[in-house]
């Protein structure tokens, strides 16, 4: 067995959120690792004096960023804390991770795109935010490839989880407290299980340790298209609840943010690169929901 200094570190930030949860649960599978997970408490992301400290005093192979602002209708009046972190904490790490030799995975998001197509969006398609959550995470893209070529992006949308506070969440929480809600039947996406995303994540570290310079930006999502309204009612359906979901339109549920009609990723470069089959969002939701009925 080697010693502690010859294990590859993998520093995870954001620790509380959903995807970093997921890889925590899998990090056992992965013993020739060693994973640090911090906090936005313990390293946050925007400080550059603290990021540098860190970076000195451990030695990192790889830093998967999780660390965001994601609170897309409150980014709206708080613009500068999410660009600061979004855009500025991911410039950050970009560049130490840079100087430090260290391998940058960093997520991002279907927001950067503006949803007015009706086919599956590539990583090379036009880029045009629709609100400041998803302008921030853009910049952050921005900044990311500029300091740091090397450095490897995961464009990701809808996400669950177990975990944090998400779509499937809510809908179970909803399910309890009323007999009849109303959701968005006309934003068209696709779900991702962060759990899925956590094991494409580490496929990435597996693959660049073998020595494939994998960098740029890639798409990520769980298969098929459906709106939150199809969402919702596959939600309803594993859990027998008896909620009346109404269909409404984008134009009947104000919100401070603008949202993308169509964001659904086109993962054909991903699957290519990693020779990998990427499982349906249904069967994904049905490992999430047997979890959260565990609990």
């Amino acid at each position: 067995m080697p010693s502690k200094d010859f294990i590859t570190k993998i520093l995870v930030t954001g620790a509380n959120g959903q995807l970093a949860n997921e890889i925590k649960t899998i990090a056992f599978q992965y013993p020739e690792y060693e994973f640090i997970f911090t906090t936005k408490e313990e390293l946050p992301v925007e400080n550059t004096e603290a990021v540098k400290s860190f970076f000195q005093k451990n030695k990192i192979g790889y830093c998967i960023n999780c660390a965001a602002y994601t609170a897309v209708d409150k980014a709206e009046s708080e613009k500068e804390k999410a660009f600061l972190i979004n855009a500025g904490g991911a410039g950050n790490l970009a560049e130490i991770c840079n100087n430090h030799q260290t391998k940058l995975i960093h997520i991002s998001t279907d927001y950067v795109y503006d949803g007015s197509g009706n086919i599956p969006l590539k990583e090379e398609n036009k880029t045009a935010p629709l609100n400041i959550y998803g302008s921030s995470k853009l910049k952050g893209e921005e900044l990311v490839l500029e300091k740091n070529p090397a450095a490897l992006i995961i464009r990701t949308s809808w996400v669950y989880s177990s975990f944090g506070n998400n779509f499937v969440k809510t809908m179970l929480r909803l399910f309890k407290e009323k007999n009849e809600i109303n959701v968005v039947s006309d934003q068209y996406g696709s779900p991702t299980y962060a759990a899925d995303l956590a094991l494409t994540t580490m496929m990435f570290v597996e693959k660049i340790q073998q020595g494939n310079l994998l960098s740029g930006i890639f798409n990520y999502c769980n298969e098929g298209i459906i709106t939150w309204f199809e969402f919702a009612e596959a939600i309803k359906s594993l859990v027998n609840s008896k909620c009346l979901i109404n269909p409404i339109p984008t134009s009947s549920y104000k919100t401070a943010a603008k949202r993308p009609q169509y964001s659904v990723l086109d993962t054909s470069k991903i699957k290519q690169s990693l020779q990998i089959s990427i499982p349906g969002w249904k069967n994904s939701l049905e490992k999430c929901i047997e979890i959260l009925k565990a609990v």
